[in-house]
């Protein structure tokens, strides 16, 4: 994992490049060349040419033309099927006698180009990020789409506790290089903690790897790697150059995506879009999310190392030294997370309910925060429909908003004794239903805080009137019967909610002290 570059010297790539920056090869069009650590990308029209840089690092190696071959062809396959309208197919770019070089056609191999269509690189969800147009339903859009993505991905067969020791001694020796960019103090902390949270997890990794949570993932999944097309979020340009580093557990993929939203002050985008992830699997990740932190701490202190090496390749030390240090003590963080808590939202329908616990989510430890837990959409999960579907009355009958409470206890135990804290957010109308709570927080031994939400009935009446695209079933009937036969529970921090959502959670966060 270190940057160090051979001199290969078995080709010279002069030409195909000249071939690709000759704007006649496109119709006359503007061309752009944009160049990495392993590649040339040529821009032209609507049209994206790429070829593997002539160049072997230790952890990567494109040195002959054989071997930038094979490596564009398993990107080609790697990445098609999440993104067929961005990765067309590997062409060569070859000598003829009479025409000289053409792309796809007859004659000797001077290079292979993987071809693909352009797209606005305003559409990445990093450029999407930057300009804060990175809203809640989009991060829920990513999870889904990150959720669908390791879905078709391929099982591997692995040891899950290994792939990950095997990362932390390659973190530990190029840390060993990096003392004065990063401090021994912070390295020797690193040692100890990563390698008590990798211990304090081992056991569960590996029975993930068994299980089918090892897959052949992205391997680099963060918002650069992440485009808008049509409406919806598209991984693309996975890692392809080591099936080692792109074999891992799925949790793990997601940390990387979750660590740079949270690096970036996207906390709530992370938490939303790690609810949508974990909502898609369908509870068959939240027992695993125990390895969250550690998987969280581990991509932080990669993207250290990284900009340790960035800094020293572009003379610009200082900068990338203290971003290094950044992501390295957010791992330092991960590595030891605070215990978990329970957070309840409670109230009649059109209080408010969701977007508090939406917003109080990204405020309560271990990082990214809470797992939003809500009523509306456990039972739009337990009747089989969409979350905007409209369900009938007799999907609120007592049986089968029994079964949604329970629903949302049963998760919440898991995700709490996974060392997650919990946001459950729904009415909370019924006294036996409230009950169960504190045998929860009980069971589990986390502190539990349960907010009431008020306010006048012709509000909320206005309110449910004027939803769209929600999730939520209620309206102005529903919400007069809730008035007329519920009470508020007497020993919940009662919160005024007829202002705006802001001053709800002004008056949420001095009740709660946060």
């Amino acid at each position: 994992m270190t940057d160090t570059e051979k001199q290969t010297g078995q080709t010279d790539q002069a030409e195909a490049i000249s071939y690709f920056l000759d704007a006649g090869q496109h119709g006359g069009a503007e061309v752009t060349h944009v160049q990495t650590h392993g590649a040339h990308v040529f821009l032209a029209d609507e049209m994206a040419y790429k070829i593997k840089r002539a160049v072997a690092y230790d952890y990567m190696d494109f040195s002959t033309l054989a071997r930038r071959h094979a490596m564009l062809a398993r990107e080609l396959e790697l990445n098609r099927p999440a993104a067929p309208d961005i990765y067309l197919d590997v062409l060569p770019l070859a000598r003829s006698e009479d025409r000289g070089l053409t792309l796809g056609g007859d004659g000797t191999v001077v290079e292979w180009v993987l071809r693909m269509a352009r797209f606005p690189a305003e559409n990445e969800l990093s450029a999407i990020a930057d300009r804060g147009a990175l809203t809640d339903p989009l991060a829920a859009q990513i999870g889904e789409a990150v959720q669908s993505y390791h879905a078709q991905a391929p099982l591997r067969q692995a040891q899950g506790a290994q792939l990950m020791a095997d990362i932390l001694t390659e973190l530990e020796t190029a840390f060993d290089g990096m003392q004065e960019a990063l401090g021994p103090e912070r390295i020797a902390t690193f040692r100890t903690t990563a390698r008590a949270a990798h211990e304090s997890v081992a056991t569960m990794l590996d029975q993930r790897a068994t299980s089918g949570h090892v897959r052949r993932c992205h391997g680099d999944l963060y918002l650069d790697n992440i485009v808008m097309l049509d409406g919806r979020p598209v991984p693309f340009d996975a890692l392809e150059f080591d099936e080692t580093l792109g074999t891992c557990d799925v949790l793990y993929d997601l940390a990387f995506l979750l660590m740079d939203l949270r690096h970036r002050g996207l906390d709530r985008a992370a938490c939303i879009a790690r609810d949508a992830w974990l909502f898609a699997a369908d509870t068959t990740e939240d027992t695993g999310t125990a390895a969250l932190p550690y998987f969280l701490g581990v991509r932080a202190a990669i993207r250290a190392m990284v900009e340790v090496q960035t800094g020293h390749a572009a003379g610009d030390t200082a900068r990338h030294d203290a971003e290094a240090r950044r992501y390295l003590d957010d791992a330092l963080r991960d590595f030891a997370p605070p215990p978990p808590r329970l957070l309840v939202v409670g109230g009649l329908s059109g209080t408010g309910k969701t977007t508090l616990a939406r917003a109080l989510a990204p405020l309560l430890a271990p990082s990214p925060g809470a797992v939003h837990l809500r009523s509306d959409l456990e039972r739009k999960r337990l009747a089989g429909v969409g979350p905007l579907e409209h369900l009938p009355a007799e999907a609120y009958a007592a049986a089968n908003s029994h079964a949604v409470y329970e629903r949302l206890v049963t998760r919440a135990d898991t995700l709490l004794a996974a060392g997650q804290s919990v946001v459950l957010d729904a009415t909370w109308l019924a006294p036996a239903e409230r009950a169960h709570l504190d045998t929860l927080a009980e069971r589990r031994g986390v502190p539990l805080a349960a907010i009431w939400l008020e306010a006048d009935t012709a509000s909320l009446q206005d309110r449910v009137t004027r939803r769209r695209n929600d999730a939520s079933d209620a309206d102005a009937a529903v919400v007069d019967l809730q008035a007329r036969q519920s009470s508020a529970p007497e020993n919940w921090l009662h919160v005024d909610a007829s202002g705006t959502p802001a001053e709800t959670l002004a008056n949420a966060r001095k009740a709660l002290d946060l």
